[in-house]
């Protein structure tokens, strides 16, 4: 069970106290990833593949280091706790996204607009108040899988080394797995592997977004028609499963024209409702938080559940 405890236990610490302001962990990692990307950068996908096994095989590595320190002594729950708040994101998430609200609620439109590059690349400079709070719905709801159920499921399945690996792979994806000229096909590998490691906690993401649905006063019923109706028309796998979720479970509706520097995207709109509003950010915000801690309720139960089938079995 100790796996499980040192689960709750940094799901509670990230809870409490979010990410530092300095010395996090994940920028450590960063660092490290971006001087290893000068010393093998080619426009390659040969380089990038080397680029990115390199990088998420050290994580993993360092992950088995701290299981195997914690298996000899009394310090397991400790060091998987600290690992998970390391690699968790949910509470600054939420802070990003109140900030926003507040900032949008004050009409302080320019403040709004220096704040959205903390949630995502889209370029902010043209955004009026409805389009800086749908880009900020959009982003809470696609970090929620990104930055707390997706950690919360490798962790449950695979333990730290799971944790660690999967922030690996996502953080390398923010760095090269966008469609830049210097990054199309170096960063190939690195955002095919964030699409596989996040193929079902997406999904999860959304079907615990209908289960949350009314505590934000929407339908599940509605929030699961849209995500049905429109997750797979986003044009990434996993990000439209989230969005549309979330559109269907406030009642809004997402997707539209993004500016991203020079390059523009055409999204598929994503629900009936309304355009979305900066009242809509809190509540955006609330639903992130339950569907964070159902979804370690969800995925920590199962592992609780496993082990202890398998323990039955073997008596």
């Amino acid at each position: 069970m100790t796996v499980e405890k040192g689960l709750w236990a940094g799901l509670v610490l990230d809870a409490l106290v979010g990410d530092p302001r300095r010395g996090h962990p994940v920028a450590g990692f960063g660092r490290a990833a971006s001087m290893l990307e000068g010393r093998l950068y080619r426009d390659s996908v040969a380089r990038g593949a080397v680029f990115t096994a390199a990088c998420v095989l050290g994580a993993a590595g360092a992950g088995v280091v701290v299981d195997a320190v914690g298996r000899r002594t009394a310090a397991s729950v400790v060091l998987t706790g600290a690992a998970t708040w390391a690699v968790l994101g949910g509470t600054s998430l939420g802070r990003e996204g109140l900030a926003m609200a507040a900032a949008l609620e004050a009409g302080d439109v320019e403040a709004a607009r220096r704040r959205l590059p903390h949630l995502c690349g889209r370029d902010p400079s043209e955004l009026d108040a409805k389009e800086l709070a749908r880009a900020t719905v959009e982003s809470i709801a696609e970090n929620t899988s990104d930055a707390a159920v997706a950690p919360l499921f490798w962790g449950a399945v695979l333990g730290v080394p799971g944790l660690l690996a999967y922030r690996a792979v996502n953080t390398l994806d923010a760095m090269v797995g966008h469609r830049s000229p210097r990054y199309l096909r170096f960063g190939r590998v690195a955002a095919r592997l964030d699409d596989a490691a996040n193929w079902t906690p997406a999904r999860l993401t959304g079907l615990l977004t209908v289960a949350c649905a009314p505590l934000v006063g929407g339908s599940p019923r509605a929030s699961y028609a849209i995500l049905r109706r429109d997750g797979a028309a986003h044009p990434s796998p996993n990000a439209g499963r989230c969005e549309a979720a979330f559109a269907g479970a406030l009642g809004v509706r997402l997707g539209g024209v993004n500016v991203y520097g020079n390059r523009v995207e055409h999204r598929p709109e994503l629900g009936d409702g309304r355009a979305a509003e900066p009242a809509d950010i809190r509540r955006a915000v609330r639903l992130s938080r339950a569907v964070t801690v159902a979804s370690a309720a969800v995925t920590i139960g199962a592992r609780a559940a496993v082990r202890a089938w398998s323990r039955s079995r073997r008596r």
